[in-house]
């Protein structure tokens, strides 16, 4: 099925302009997740006849307590199962301590801390999907603005800058796909495996990890606290760096233009995007670009700082494993993706200026070449020398392309060929010449897979809208999963209070 382009407007638009889903993870904190696993332990132990029946309505008072006071202004959120405790006894008395049966904190605070690092993937997974989206919408738009693109930081091809950002676009599509795989790692519980080796009560761990909207649990009872607890967040930091590399390249390359007198490109000014200098008065400083560019640095170091903090310890050390570090990793990123979003949206281009810069330079000039070998059988070496030498007499002489006079590259050629088997002739007719040097007719002509050519730019428009929205899918199905589980684990932890 072919989606027209008012069609893939629309839909990214939607996907855009929606208004932002409420993060799931506001109160999710580890005091929450410490809750929600001794609601779970209760339900189950009581039904798995671990505690008995009378315990119930006590651990249901107990824990009711202690979280209705927690979730008060100012109440006591405890991080750490050490401290938690506490309040359970001071509420209920010691008896309470029969929920730790066959528990440890390596093992609780290893679920507090995958369940925190599973809502950091959705969140970020959210906000790479809205840049996605913007990038996306912004390359259906401009899939016929011709501007150069630069390599080395120097003015190399023709391109449609929608094609430019469907390729920053696939790198972002990787970035999802590397949170959808390390979300299926980290979406496995922990929980019920102590602390090295499991232990000798009969615990229910399939149920723990369903009533804590996990898919299945960590297998080795060893790996679950000493090795995945310390490498899932080095992994994500990975993600961390690749976004935020990602961001930095395409922030890099607007911000060459702001050297130009003339750019093609720029940042809407006002509203906090660009601020006047405080000497100059005709400076309009890109303060976005420089904030966004300085938090992907602060990213890159927060991401790879993870490996660091996990590097050279011995099993079961905290460095590598607090929520404090990990989560600010993909804080950052997620400020960082924010920020992208809103220069895609404030991104001023003018094609008219894109086409007299390239028409002023000789990007242009490796089709030279390419024509004269594809139609003319010339080896493209030959025809790469003769090309140069156009480019190197242009230069000297200050004339631009679409200037050149085509009895000078006539006389170059046969210069250029000289003493070879091929005629000193130019194969290319005048207009063959001057339709080479078309940077628009470059682009529209490219006939290679995935190049900005009009039917491979609706093609890629079609696939890259279509990624979105199944991730989009994605995302929240992840979250009505983990929503609905924790709900039914509140129902069923309502029906302790009347257990007899």
């Amino acid at each position: 099925m072919k989606f027209p382009r008012k069609t893939i407007a629309v839909v990214l638009g939607l996907l855009v302009l929606a208004p932002p889903v409420v993060a799931q993870t506001d109160k999710r904190d580890e005091f929450f997740w410490l809750g929600e696993i001794n609601k779970a332990t209760a339900v189950i132990n009581t039904d798995e006849g671990l505690l008995e029946k009378s315990i119930a309505p006590l651990a249901y008072q107990g824990i009711t307590k202690v979280l209705k006071d927690g979730n008060q202004p100012g109440g006591k959120r405890p991080t750490l199962v050490i401290t938690f405790e506490p309040l359970l006894i001071d509420a209920v008395g010691p008896q309470i301590t029969l929920l730790h049966a066959g528990r440890s904190s390596q093992d609780m605070l290893s679920t507090v801390r995958s369940a925190i690092l599973r809502d950091n993937l959705l969140d970020l997974a959210d906000a790479l999907n809205k840049t996605t989206a913007t990038m996306v919408r912004l390359a259906d738009k401009h899939r016929a603005t011709i501007v150069p693109n630069y390599t080395n930081g120097v003015a190399a091809q023709p391109n449609s800058y929608g094609h430019y950002l469907l390729g920053i676009a696939s790198g972002l599509d990787r970035d999802a796909q590397r949170i959808r795989e390390t979300y299926a790692r980290v979406d496995r519980s922990p929980m019920g495996t102590t602390v090295l080796n499991g232990t000798s009560w009969p615990l229910e761990r399939k149920r723990m990890a369903s009533y804590l909207g996990y898919a299945s649990t960590v297998d080795n009872a060893y790996d679950a606290a000493q090795i995945s607890a310390v490498d899932l967040p080095v992994e994500v930091g990975a993600i961390v760096v690749a976004i935020a590399l990602h961001a930095g390249t395409h922030i890099e390359d607007v911000m060459t233009q702001y050297a130009q007198a003339r750019p093609w490109i720029l940042l809407q000014e006002g509203g906090g995007n660009t601020y006047v200098s405080s000497a100059m008065p005709q400076k309009r400083n890109p303060g976005l670009l420089n904030s966004t560019r300085r938090e992907a640095s602060q990213a890159i170091n927060l991401g790879s700082g993870t490996a660091l903090l996990a590097h050279n310890l011995p099993p079961g050390m905290q460095d590598g494993k607090e929520v404090r570090n990990n989560t600010a990793m993909v804080v950052a990123a997620t400020g960082v993706l924010n920020n992208w979003s809103r220069i895609l949206d404030n991104l001023m281009i003018s094609p008219e200026r894109a086409l007299e810069e390239l028409n002023s330079d000789w990007t242009a000039s490796q089709e030279l070449a390419d024509v004269l070998m594809r139609k003319h059988r010339l080896p493209f070496r030959v025809g790469h020398h003769f090309a140069s030498e156009v480019v190197d007499y242009a230069k000297a002489k200050d004339i631009k392309p679409l200037a050149f006079p085509y009895a000078e590259a006539q006389r170059i050629y046969a210069e250029s060929v000289k003493g070879s088997d091929f005629a000193p002739v130019l194969p290319m007719s005048e207009a063959e010449f001057r339709a080479t040097l078309d940077p628009v007719a470059i682009v529209k002509n490219r006939a290679t897979a995935g190049g900005p050519q009009p039917a491979e730019m609706e093609r890629m428009l079609k696939e890259a809208t279509q990624r979105v929205a199944q991730q989009e899918a994605w995302i929240q199905g992840r979250r009505t999963q983990i929503a609905s589980s924790l709900a039914r684990l509140d129902a069923d932890f309502e029906k302790l209070q009347t257990v007899r």
